[in-house]
Order: C-alpha cells, then sequence, then structure tokens
C-alpha cells in the first residue's frame, strides 16, 4: 500500500502567471492602485467642491453651471463610469491590503500604544466605509432626487437649498468632517506610495495635505452652514 505525498504547496492559490497580474496584485502594486485613484478622486472632490461654490453667485450661477455639465451626456456618463471604477479600485486596493495585513499577523496585539500613528490613519477603516455611504445617500439626494422630496429636475440651486436645511444639512458637515480625516492621512500616503521623500511631520508633503484638506473640507461645509443660516435661500 503506498501513500501519496502531498506537498505544502497543494493547497495554496496559484500564483497569477503574467507580470501584470504578479505586480497588481502584490503589496507595492495595490498600494499604487490606491494612490493613483487617490490621486484622481482629490482633483474631483476638488473640482466638484468648485462647482458648488457657484452657489453663492446665484441661482442663475449654479444653474447654468449645472447645464453646462449635462450639456453632453455621453461625456457626462463617462466621466461618472470613470470615477465609480476609481471608486472601486480604491474600495478593492484597500480590502486586499487589510486582507494581507491581518494573514500576515491573524493573533492581534494584546496591548497597543500608538506612538507614530495619528488618529486620522488609524480611523481609516471606519471613514472610508463611512464616506461610501454617504457617498450613496449624496447620489441619491442631489443627483437623482431619489430621498428628496422637494427635487425639480435641472434646477440645482433649488435642490441644493431645500435640500442641506434641518437633519440633512448637519448630516453633510458630519461627512465633512469625516472627510478632513480620510482626506488628510490619504493626500499625505498617497505621497509616500509615489515616492516623495516626505517625513512624517513638519513636512512639506504634510503641510500640502493639511492645506488641500482644509481648501476642500472648509469649501464644502459652508454650503450647508450657508443654507443653515440663512444665508443661502
Amino acid at each position: 500500500m503506498s501513500a501519496v505525498a502531498s506537498s505544502p504547496a497543494a493547497g495554496r492559490r496559484p500564483a497569477p502567471r503574467n507580470r501584470v497580474q504578479r505586480f497588481l496584485t502584490s503589496s507595492i502594486g495595490l498600494k499604487l492602485i490606491m494612490a493613483f485613484s487617490g490621486v484622481f478622486l482629490s482633483f474631483f472632490v476638488l473640482g466638484h467642491m468648485l462647482g458648488n461654490l457657484q452657489a453663492y453667485q446665484g441661482q442663475q450661477a449654479l444653474d447654468d453651471y449645472g447645464k453646462l455639465l449635462r450639456k453632453e451626456p455621453a461625456l457626462l456618463w463617462t466621466a461618472r463610469v470613470g470615477l465609480l471604477t476609481l471608486v472601486a479600485l480604491h474600495i478593492y486596493a484597500f480590502l486586499a491590503l487589510t486582507r494581507r495585513n491581518t494573514s500576515a499577523r491573524p493573533v492581534g496585539y494584546r496591548q497597543r500604544k500608538w506612538r507614530e500613528s495619528s488618529y486620522a490613519s488609524r480611523s481609516m477603516s471606519l471613514t472610508g466605509p463611512l464616506l461610501l455611504a454617504f457617498i450613496i445617500y449624496h447620489i441619491l439626494h442631489l443627483t437623482t432626487g431619489t430621498v428628496h422630496p422637494q427635487y425639480r429636475e435641472g434646477e440645482v440651486y433649488h435642490n441644493l437649498v431645500t435640500g442641506l436645511g434641518g437633519v440633512n444639512g448637519v448630516i453633510y458637515i458630519l461627512a465633512m468632517a469625516m472627510l478632513a480625516f480620510h482626506l488628510w492621512h490619504g493626500v499625505w500616503s498617497m505621497l509616500l506610495t509615489l515616492g516623495l521623500p516626505e517625513g512624517r511631520y513638519r513636512s512639506l508633503g504634510r503641510r500640502g495635505a493639511t492645506l488641500f484638506t482644509a481648501l476642500v473640507v472648509i469649501g464644502f461645509a459652508t454650503l450647508p452652514l450657508a443654507v443653515l443660516t440663512g444665508i443661502l435661500k
């Protein structure tokens, strides 16, 4: 009676065959996917914020901005699909890296003492899913009008002012607080991944991340605050 010896690699998952697959599933590849998707998403967030600030120029200015975006439906939907793809890649890279880190250390530390990491970095796994939930709500609220009882097609200013009052305004402000933590650490981490020699504290990259985050978050947060205080009517 003969026994067949099983090799240690028998139960392992087969490695990707080509270089592209090996790179994209490696830790470096996943970090680059997160970095580059984060770059484009950060620029989109900045552009979206600047566009929304046209509300301070009056109803006509913001409505004309909305009409401009819908002037070429093919380009608009291409941009939307591109953004959704970037979000999906960002989430995929995050989940893959998290799973890899968990597999590397299945048993956690008995006692943790945070010396180098900031609260923003430790809360990325929390702010990320919460921001995803907010994005879905934001699309249903101000893009499609599904959960906006006073939504009017094409009237961007009206939808914004009637949609950001009361509890909704508070929700948007809290979402911007989460965005501040996520964006602040994300931008700085992105610079490190792309190879820039940025120190943890008092570096050019950290200051740039702080300035960029403050610009985006304050710009967005002023809109619900302006509605809640009656500046935008």
